[in-house]
């Protein structure tokens, strides 16, 4: 198999940031160091990363954590500040790591996984993961902004339509349920501050047709088998289903 996707089998990174682990020239095959992400391996291969003999896993795992806030979505961090791997240091003795990114101060739901495969699906456009955010905004949204969401909007960087758009609460305008599934960089917090608003507090409330039900903030659960299916084979009925599901899940604590 392809190097970088050895990597990702071994619970190193996503597929994607193991090929940027080998470019960088932190990984030998057979004491040579190699820089082409694609290079072809097999598990009799001695493969090590920054001198590290690694082996594919056998044991897969998935883990949902309903982040809180103050806790940065990486592996590690060299400021010493708080990180989601703080939270499941002792949920597994398997390397697991985020598929993914949240804002540090952005709450809700996270997976975790040692599953290079399914890292990169989640992660891949093609697939058009859908999320859905509950945001609190300073101030009321008024009807015309709120239609011009609607309709998209165009950042610095491109055009952007969220796939629904709705108020979580009738009587608090103040607060908006936003479906998308786009994964640019701070994407629902930079549509509403085009607008003129500040987000005051942004929760993820589903992603990839996951919930925090019964999941306090803070706390983790490891996922059921049904749920593993759904994430690994999506399919068009998973778009139709996460549809239907994007109005009872907004608002949702």
């Amino acid at each position: 198999m392809p190097l970088n996707k050895f990597l990702a089998h071994a619970g190193i990174s996503s597929r994607r940031d193991a090929a940027d682990i080998v470019r960088s020239g932190k990984v030998s095959v057979n004491g040579q160091i190699i820089t082409e992400p694609g290079f072809k391996v097999s598990e009799k291969d001695d493969i090590r990363a920054q001198g590290q003999k690694l082996s594919a896993r056998k044991h897969l795992v998935y883990i949902l954590l309903n982040k809180p806030k103050d806790h940065i979505t990486t592996m590690e961090d060299p400021q010493g500040r708080k990180t989601v791997m703080d939270l499941v240091k002792k949920a597994t003795p398997e390397r697991v790591y985020p598929v993914g990114r949240l804002d540090r101060n952005t709450t809700g739901v996270l997976l975790l996984t040692n599953d290079g495969d399914l890292a990169q699906k989640l992660s891949h456009p093609r697939y058009e993961v859908r999320k859905i955010y509950e945001v609190t905004l300073d101030k009321p949204m008024i009807k015309k902004d709120f239609e011009t969401m609607q309709n998209g909007i165009t950042l610095e960087d491109g055009f952007v339509r969220p796939d629904a758009l709705a108020f979580a609460d009738a009587k608090d305008r103040s607060v908006i349920g936003i479906e998308i599934h786009s994964g640019k960089n701070r994407i629902v917090r930079r549509m509403f501050e085009q607008l003129g608003y500040d987000v005051r507090n942004l929760d993820r409330v589903m992603y990839a047709n996951l919930t925090k039900k019964n999941v306090e903030r803070g706390k983790w659960r490891f996922l059921a088998e049904k749920e593993i299916r759904l994430l690994k084979f999506m399919n068009a009925s998973y778009a139709k289903k996460h549809k239907e599901a994007v109005q009872k899940n907004i608002g949702k604590k």
